[in-house]
């Protein structure tokens, strides 16, 4: 199943957005990671409850927690505060139960300007809450706190902006892989593309693509390889033509040569000998007149050859019996037959079949296939037809059992001016356009006329629709 070039972005698309979900997994690592270094530089983390508590909370000093912007407070079990110094956020001197509860909990919240550092001195029974402004801290928000320490906020702020130029660095490599991927999956195929219309527009038609690809440029591969083999077709078929016609214009040209050649030697040798006998004279005349119909029989097969092939051409048929027709046509022949001392065999249905014949056309191609097989056998020849009827067609076969037509000759036996003597002389007499005219005549009634192969002498296969 072909995959479509939309769903392939798709998923180049899906393979950036979890890049850049790994990009920020590798921020947060190295934000963790930075975090855990800058912390040890902090004042909150250095000046912790635990690192000053004393037993009597009168000896601890704050001094270093107030010159760092921070506080401390002392409240005791009844939960007065006793001592206070610096930076105070409580800003009471007695806490009920309640409040110093809410306050222990809300020193954890997310969110707050301030870093609490809590601790209880069991023999003293106090707590003692070292207070420090937040820098920067990422709680699921930002907060920050002006009063914070300068080396803080400069040591935080440098972290976040490394950690944020990697995050941008790593989104750039990621985007640059991204679009370097899909220039490939697009420019490779366009390349393969563009290197076969050159080798086509060359005159190379057998040039041909395989992308190996399932989408639309498969699509448009398949498009090219059918187009490139159809132009292959059609050139090869021009040449075929052109070299069809050079040899068509060299046989119209030599068989006019001849009788052409003559009908003006005899001519002018009786104009110029006035010595001749009026027997020799009757015998050139006689030539003369002979060469003429043969040019004249030349010239009008030429004529119905190329006004059947004309777009223009077209028949007129009628239902008619096929049979009855058929029985009519072989009578007008048997003279024919006779004459040139022919055996025949007739096997025509007496039930009516019916096909749409145009007969005057139809009554050419068996006068020519007559015509072919006495020009071409020798007496006693047998001339056999027979007439089939099947569902859907008629078929007739017309055959005779005479010297046959040579194998080099049988494959083109229905183009213009080929023979079956394979040679060009007068004696038979034929211009070679007669099969070909009848195979047309078929063809122009949607119907087909094949040289049956491998048969003894020469057999004629006519096939026409039935009706």
């Amino acid at each position: 199943m072909r995959r479509r070039l939309s769903n392939e972005f798709f998923m180049n698309y899906l393979m950036v957005f979890l890049l850049s979900l790994l990009a920020a997994v590798f921020a947060f690592l190295i934000l963790n990671f930075a975090d855990n270094i800058i912390s040890k530089t902090l004042v909150k983390n250095i000046y912790t409850a635990n690192s000053i508590m004393q037993y009597d909370y009168a000896k601890i000093d704050a001094s270093p927690v107030i010159q760092n912007s921070g506080g401390i407070q002392i409240i005791d079990k009844e939960y007065r505060v006793v001592y206070s110094q610096g930076m105070d956020t409580i800003k009471k001197q007695q806490l009920t139960a309640a409040e110093f509860t809410d306050f222990l909990t809300n020193s954890k919240s997310k969110g707050i300007p301030y870093n609490y550092d809590i601790a209880f001195n069991p023999k003293g029974e106090f707590w003692l809450v070292v207070t420090f402004p937040t820098s920067i801290r990422l709680d699921f928000s930002i907060v920050y706190n002006r009063e914070a320490v300068s080396k803080d906020m400069k040591n935080v702020a440098a972290a976040f902006t490394l950690v944020f130029l990697f995050y941008l660095f790593l989104l750039a490599v990621f985007a640059a892989v991204y679009s370097r991927v899909t220039a490939v999956q697009i420019t490779k195929p366009l390349r393969k593309l563009i290197e076969g219309t050159r080798l086509l527009k060359e005159g190379d038609y057998s040039a041909r693509i395989d992308l190996r690809l399932k989408n639309e440029f498969a699509e448009l591969q398949d498009t090219f390889n059918d187009m490139a083999e159809r132009i292959g077709r059609e050139m090869a078929l021009r040449k075929q033509s052109e070299e069809d016609r050079r040899k068509l214009i060299l046989d119209i040209s030599h068989d006019l040569k001849n009788p052409l050649a003559s009908i003006s030697g005899y001519a002018e040798l009786c104009m110029e000998n006035k010595n001749l006998t009026l027997k020799e004279q009757g015998d050139y005349l006689k030539i003369i007149h002979n060469n003429s119909q043969r040019v004249n029989k030349l010239l009008m097969e030429l004529f119905e050859l190329s006004r059947l092939e004309s777009p223009q051409f077209s028949i007129k048929p009628v239902r008619t019996d096929i049979c009855e027709y058929l029985r009519q046509t072989l009578g007008e022949l048997l003279p024919y037959f006779e004459q040139a001392g022919f055996n025949y065999a007739f096997d025509i249905p007496d039930e009516a079949c019916y096909a749409m014949v145009d007969t005057v056309q139809m009554s050419r191609v068996f006068h020519n296939l007559s015509d072919n097989a006495i020009r071409y056998n020798p007496e006693g020849t047998v001339v056999s037809v027979s007439l089939s009827k099947g569902s859907e067609e008629i078929t007739i076969v017309f055959e005779d059992d005479g010297i046959g037509i040579p194998s080099n000759v049988s494959e083109n036996i229905f183009k213009p001016f080929v023979r079956a003597d394979d040679s060009r002389n007068s004696k038979t007499g034929g211009t070679g356009l007669g099969l070909s005219i009848a195979q047309k005549i078929v063809e122009a009634h949607g119907g087909s006329l094949t040289l049956r192969p491998d048969t003894k002498g020469c057999s004629f296969k006519i096939t026409i629709a039935a009706i």
